[in-house]
């Protein structure tokens, strides 16, 4: 699984039918918006990614990465590329590792759709969680740099980075569960499902008490890193679509469902050997992210997986919308809509733990 995942989502292909663009004048827009470039221009399309298409710019000095809306019919407030780009700007200034941005487009008629450029950061990422081109003796650094990531991003406050009116702060778990409800709710193409049903029933009535508020990336997974060639460091974290203001909590339990997810639908850490892997515990991990926001512990931890697990299930079930729409940017979003009943039962077996 780890090695056919890998290889269907690393390096770049042709660009795809239906995802092609003008590149003459895209080639014009990166002369008069982007500082220091140089053509000609040779565009391909990366592997990777579930929903916004993503293209490698080559030029003879450097290579850039653009991102844009998927042509064809989109859900109101998804795909959202002038966020990513305002968000990554605002942490790149505050020290945090993204790619810097070098413009945003939002002229339709340039290439068809809003897009942004960004620089192409070289390192590696890995697509399974148990890291196995890495060393058992390097394994702790590499999910310690995962760790101290989101305790940092976790730490800034929106205000003085510029992004207090990123999201509304405050009421998220009511408010998240509000949306991904509705958007499940709203995509009659890709049908209901009766564990999802019984989810949208129970969340709102069972949110804990206390409130915070952070910068939160939404999608928070070692897939969504670049890291260093050779060393256990982060140079870039990617794929900002779902980021918001929000509880750092629900952003942390999100990133542990690493944890709880099997092989079959992300190359997660379910039935792994951690002792035998040199992989901290999820306690263990938990713990460290603890240390590094002074918490003691979190209370309702297993409400968050639940929510999480839930909010997971409604993005597949999107995908799922996207496939039968036939506006699915990525090869394997087929295989991820196959796999939505079998994450909705585990989000109601999650939230059957907590009732």
């Amino acid at each position: 699984m780890s090695g056919a995942l890998t290889e269907a989502n690393t390096g770049t292909t042709g660009v795809r039918e239906g995802y092609g663009f003008d590149q003459s004048a895209l080639n014009a827009w990166m002369k008069s918006e982007v500082e220091g470039y140089a053509g000609p221009l040779t565009v391909e399309q990366f592997k990777g990614g579930q929903s916004n298409p993503t293209y490698k710019l080559v030029t003879p000095g450097r290579s850039y990465v653009l991102r844009r809306k998927p042509p064809g019919e989109l859900l109101p407030g998804a795909h959202a590329v002038d966020r990513e780009a305002r968000v990554q700007s605002a942490l790149g200034k505050a020290g945090f590792p993204v790619a810097t941005i070098h413009g945003l487009c939002s002229d339709d008629s340039v290439i068809g759709t809003m897009f942004y450029v960004m620089d192409m950061v070289e390192g590696r990422i890995f697509w399974d969680n148990t890291f196995p081109e890495v060393s058992r003796d390097e394994r702790p650094a590499y999910f310690d740099a995962m760790n101290a990531a989101m305790a940092q991003l976790h730490s800034f406050d929106p205000e003085a980075i510029g992004l207090g009116d990123y999201g509304k702060p405050g009421n998220y778990f009511a408010r998240q569960i509000g949306r991904w409800t509705r958007q499940y709710l709203a995509d009659d193409l890709a049908g209901r499902n009766a564990d999802m049903d019984a989810l949208v029933a129970w969340l709102p009535d069972n949110i804990p008490p206390g409130d915070e508020t952070s910068v939160v990336h939404g999608d928070m997974r070692c897939d969504n890193m670049i890291f260093h060639p050779a060393e256990p460091r982060i140079l870039a974290v990617l794929d900002w679509e779902l980021s918001t203001l929000g509880h750092p909590l629900a952003d942390f339990a999100y990133h542990t469902m690493m944890y709880r997810m099997p092989p079959s639908i992300v190359p997660g850490l379910a039935g792994a050997d951690l002792a035998a892997l040199n992989v901290p515990s999820e306690a263990d991990y938990v713990a460290a992210y603890c240390a590094r926001t002074g918490r003691e512990s979190i209370p309702d931890y297993e409400f968050y997986i639940a929510f999480n697990l839930f909010r997971l299930a409604a993005i597949f079930h999107g995908i799922k919308g996207r496939v039968l729409r036939g506006t699915a940017a990525n090869a394997q979003a087929a295989e991820r809509a196959e796999a939505f009943p079998l994450l909705a039962r585990m989000a109601r077996e999650s939230m059957e733990t907590c009732a």
